[in-house]
């Protein structure tokens, strides 16, 4: 269907045509109106006040209108190279005359000043746009039927509804190579680029590695990589997604689905403790792809690429279907009523512990403890793979990851933002990009930090120590003798941390991540930033690196308190003071660094339940094997790196008799210790509330009651 819709006032709400003016507030905040200058503008004939230098394009939603858009990206500058966006301007004169300019100006880079009057819906515009989607549609091949972006497609979009009927263009349109390649993730049709810029942009603004460039001239003109190499990107799916017509598709996506064969669930990706909100697309009970979901307070809109390609396992052909018992030397195929009266008889009696995996939901770790606690009466559990054990620093609140952007200064610390916690990599990059936050990068290595870094500091490796001592005693105000031992050690002259502890105060978040415990001394690392922190007002940042460590550590899954932790467990196994262990999730040889002592102890102890999603290289230690439901394929809630709950619901059937991990847990804990059966993960959340102060009250997005908004001084 095609055709144009004429503004009718009598269309809008009565608020808006019986008032002669209006005040919209700030998309931003209450807090941004009486910060902000507002302008009086009118659109389409109906007044109302907007942020002085606000975009059209922006100021014509608040009427709930529209401006249709290629090259427009809210979170980029505006360029205006497409032209999409033109509209007819004018100014109030004294005498309430319009004096129009003579041409249209583009929405997206007009910006919002008193008296504009501005029309949408004229025959002009009617006609511009036209002639843009025209113009635009010369080299652009008609391959709807065939290309992934047809059916979710902007330029397929603007076209039905703003573009001609017809072409006037009948000459051969341009050939060029088909699908390349630009990396293992991302393919380029070169045929269907309308060269607007976003690609290009995205990397230069929000990813900062800058890998896309326009080449050539003209009808030629090509995103490209730098001397064709790979497109290396850590947050390359983005660029699938912004792009405005099927140019850039992904390479795991391609030809396998329709948009309208697929069903759209809101998930949390797990891949990291970040917990971006996605669009979880699945068919015919398969993961199909992964696409960003706009949530302000965490990712904005952008994913990586870790979470946005790192599912296909859901779809494993190696996923744990069945359940397993050891009969002699082999296993065979059993039921859950078997595998829980071994398990039972094996782990009553007190010597019994439980290692944790990542990526579990909140409901299953609180029931892991209460069955081992009440069932099982022990309390030796730990979810920490560290070299280094120490939770002393883990309990102050961390700022969240919004709240970096308004930071005047950050310090990153013996961490690689963009491989350990992303969105708070693209959190300081925006905040320097757009707010000139001052950046500190400190690390051993090299990494993506140091690009947009006002200062970057290299030290010898396994040296966070002496790092944190020097910074110290330049806050001291030491004498350059007293930096001798520190400087030769780290490598590290007392300039440098002069000029590092100049820039701290108490605007400025440090960052580090629990990686940290991987150091030397690390205790030593954690108690001298907490001390920074105290004697400069900063705010002290630890934040959680794996899936859903943060949901652990509130539920007390970290040890201490009389219990073992990870490495005393594996110790305790060699010893046969342990005598069953159940791994939840987790597979030791992967997590821990002494691969020696996970070997002894897997083989030492003489019950091994092994239970997950996938089958693993643990299985022939194991004694049991139980299938347990991925995220995606049970209910339940998760607790990012801020202390930010947010739930989500199962969009697949869980394979063969693979059960939710929490259901294990709780027919478990009937058989063991009687009580109430739970029938839901959201009975299981009130419970946790009830046991649990941090999380009584919380709701779905909310932070847990231990951690603040805004961060915590030290």
């Amino acid at each position: 269907m095609h055709g144009h819709k004429t503004f009718d006032s009598s269309a809008l709400p009565r608020a808006l045509t019986e008032r002669p003016r209006i005040l919209v507030q700030p998309l931003e905040s209450m807090a941004a109106v009486a910060e902000t200058r507002l302008v009086t503008i009118t659109i389409n004939d109906v007044e109302l006040q907007v942020p002085k230098g606000e975009l059209i394009v922006e100021s014509v939603k608040r009427l709930g209108l529209e401006i249709p858009i290629f090259c427009y990206h809210a979170r980029m500058k505006p360029v205006g190279m497409c032209r999409m966006c033109l509209v007819e301007v004018g100014f109030k004169q004294p005498d309430g005359s319009v004096r129009k300019m003579p041409k249209p100006q583009a929405g997206c880079t007009l910006p919002a000043d008193n008296n504009m009057v501005i029309y949408t819906d004229t025959e002009m515009v009617h006609r511009d746009r036209k002639g843009v989607l025209e113009f635009l549609l010369v080299n652009h091949p008609l391959d709807c039927p065939i290309c992934d972006r047809g059916g979710e497609c902007p330029l397929q979009n603007n076209t039905i509804f703003y573009g001609p009927s017809t072409t006037r263009f009948t000459e051969l349109k341009r050939h060029l190579p088909k699908a390349y390649p630009l990396s293992q993730y991302v393919t380029l049709d070169l045929e269907r680029c309308i060269q607007c810029g976003r690609c290009v942009r995205f990397t230069e603004e929000i990813s900062g590695d800058a890998q896309l460039a326009f080449r050539f001239r003209g009808s030629n003109m090509q995103p490209s990589t730098f001397q064709l190499l790979d497109f290396d990107s850590k947050f390359s799916g983005n660029v699938i997604e912004i792009c405005p017509v099927g140019a850039l598709t992904s390479a795991k996506y391609r030809f396998r689905a329709r948009p309208w064969d697929l069903e759209t669930s809101p998930f949390n990706c797990l891949e990291c403790s970040n917990h971006c909100s996605v669009w979880f697309d699945h068919r015919a009970g398969k993961f199909v792809r992964m696409n960003g979901r706009t949530n302000e307070a965490v990712n904005e809109e952008w994913t990586c690429d870790k979470g946005k390609f790192g599912q296909d396992w859901i779809n494993d052909s190696n996923r744990s279907v069945k359940v397993m018992v050891r009969k002699g030397d082999a296993f065979a195929e059993s039921t859950w009523s078997e595998a829980y009266d071994q398990i039972i008889a094996a782990f009553s009696g007190g010597h019994c512990a439980a290692l944790i995996g990542g990526k579990q939901s909140n409901e299953s770790l609180f029931l892991l403890g209460k069955l081992f606690r009440d069932g099982f009466k022990s309390n030796h559990l730990d979810s920490r793979w560290t070299r280094h054990l120490t939770d002393d620093a883990l309990k102050l609140a961390p700022d969240t990851i919004a709240s970096l952007e308004h930071k005047k200064t950050i310090l990153i610390l013996g961490t690689s933002l963009a491989d350990e916690l992303p969105m708070v990599f693209l959190r300081a990059r925006k905040a320097w990009f757009k707010n000139g936050t001052q950046v500190l990068n400190v690390t051993a290595k090299a990494n993506e930090a140091d690009a947009f870094a006002t200062q970057s500091l290299r030290y010898d490796e396994d040296h966070e120590a002496d790092v944190v001592a020097g910074i110290r005693l330049a806050l001291e105000g030491a004498a350059d003798d007293a930096f001798a031992l520190v400087a030769r050690r780290a490598q590290v002259s007392a300039a440098d941390f002069r000029a590092i502890a100049k820039e701290l105060g108490p605007d400025t978040a440090i960052i580090t991540s629990r990686s940290i415990f991987n150091v030397g001394d690390a205790g030593d690392v954690l108690d001298g930033l907490q001390a920074i922190a105290r004697k400069t007002g900063c705010t002290f940042n630890c934040y959680a690196v794996n899936g859903n460590d943060a949901g652990a550590e509130a539920l007390g899954l970290i040890g201490g308190q009389g219990s073992l932790n990870t490495r005393e467990i594996l110790e305790a196994c060699v010893n046969y003071r342990v005598k069953a262990l159940w791994l939840f999730d987790c597979n030791p040889f992967d997590l821990y660094p002494d691969h020696h002592l996970v070997n002894d102890a897997l083989e030492s102890v003489a019950f091994l339940v092994v239970q997950g999603s996938n089958s693993s290289s643990l299985t022939p230690y194991a004694s049991v094997v139980l299938p347990s439901a991925a995220p995606a394929e049970q209910d339940g809630s998760y607790v990012n790196m801020e202390g930010r709950l947010q739930r989500g619901k199962g969009m697949l059937q869980a394979p063969g008799d693979a059960k939710p991990s929490w259901r294990i847990f709780s027919e478990l804990l009937l058989r063991t210790a009687g009580g109430t059966p739970y029938f839901n993960p959201s009975e299981i959340l009130q419970a946790i509330g009830q046991e649990v102060p941090s999380f009584a009250g919380v709701g779905d997005g909310e932070l847990l009651k231990s951690a603040v908004a805004g961060g915590v001084t030290a």
